[in-house]
């Protein structure tokens, strides 16, 4: 008899990125995947009309009436996935991130006993570990973390002491328990998706994946890296000497007020005492953005002001003017 392969809905959230789009959804209806979602958010550069014309049936499209940001967009996905004939694990992916051939059939040769989320390894399509996709093991929650953490900030690299490394990467290497992993192939586990619920929309994007996995794990939900099972990131991130360098403007009130959001979190009562120095570090990443830096400087204190203040009713209208001062 043929051994048993749980059934799998992949999430793909998509907006204006038809030349992404089309080579993810080939790589994906390449494999053994029983359903493919995709959120469009109300693309305008021929996604829709593209989606209508393909005739694999195991493709469902969704078209957004607005653009909802990529948490809006997951949380769309996701819903669909849990209620409309669940799968027993959906997997959720960017436009630009898509399964590495053969990763399905590597996460059905795992060991999922005891599981309630997996986590691919995400390497641009050079081959390099994708930065943005490094898994971590919260350092608050973990003492060998936050000490190897405290050691290297000194010299710039803290964020070593928490993130796996690139030894854990290896193919033939175990799956090891994480607290943070990515949306750019998670694999969540039927009853997981119905007790995490779904990525806050309010989030628009950046940091809803850390915030998402860093509640499941304070639910008691185990996250495994396994780093047979490979994704491709196409992402065309620009890195600067304080790490990457957000363009549109906009991108940069996102990115921080979503960071507080998370480090809330992830530090616990260590969050107040933890926030000058990460204002401090945001604030030296001015240096990245040339002419700009004063424009990302306001931004980045408006972003920091909501943050603190837990807020996150503004919306996307306000946060594009921010990027036009008077």
């Amino acid at each position: 008899m043929a051994p048993f392969r749980p059934s799998i809905t992949a999430v793909v959230v998509t907006h204006d990125r038809l030349d992404k789009l089309s080579v993810t959804l080939t790589r994906l209806l390449e494999q053994p995947v029983q359903r493919v979602i995709v959120v469009d958010n109300a693309s305008t550069d021929g996604t829709a009309a593209w989606l209508a014309a393909q005739g694999d049936p195991r493709l469902l499209v969704h078209r957004c009436d607005s653009n909802l940001g990529g948490a809006g967009g997951f949380s769309v996905g996701m819903r669909l996935a849990r209620d409309e004939g669940p799968s027993d694990w959906t997997v959720v992916m960017d436009d630009d991130g898509r399964p590495a051939p053969g990763a399905f059939d590597a996460f059905y040769a795992l060991d999922l006993t005891g599981w309630d989320a997996i986590g691919a390894a995400v390497f641009h399509p050079d081959g390099s570990i994708c930065e943005m996709n490094r898994p971590y093991r919260n350092p608050f929650w973990h003492p060998g973390a936050f000490l190897r953490t405290l050691a290297r900030m000194p010299l710039g690299r803290g964020r070593r002491g928490f993130h796996l490394t690139d030894a854990e990467y290896r193919a033939d290497g175990p799956i090891l328990p994480v607290d943070m992993s990515s949306f750019v192939g998670l694999f969540l586990s039927r009853a997981a998706l119905q007790r995490a619920g779904l990525p806050d929309p309010r989030l628009f994007i950046y940091g809803d994946d850390q915030l998402y996995t860093l509640l499941m794990r304070r639910q008691g939900l185990r996250i495994g890296f396994a780093p047979q099972v490979r994704f491709d990131h196409d992402t065309t991130a620009v890195q600067g000497q304080g790490g990457v360098v957000l363009r549109p403007l906009w991108k940069v009130f996102y990115m921080y007020r979503n960071a507080l959001m998370a480090y809330r979190v992830a530090a616990g009562p260590w969050f107040w005492p933890l926030v000058p120095l990460l204002l401090r570090k945001w604030r030296r990443k001015a240096a990245d953005y040339g002419p700009d830096a004063a424009l990302f400087r306001t931004i980045l204190d408006q972003a920091v002001r909501d943050g603190l203040a837990a807020r996150l009713d503004r919306t996307h209208d306000e946060v594009l003017r921010l990027t036009r001062p008077d």
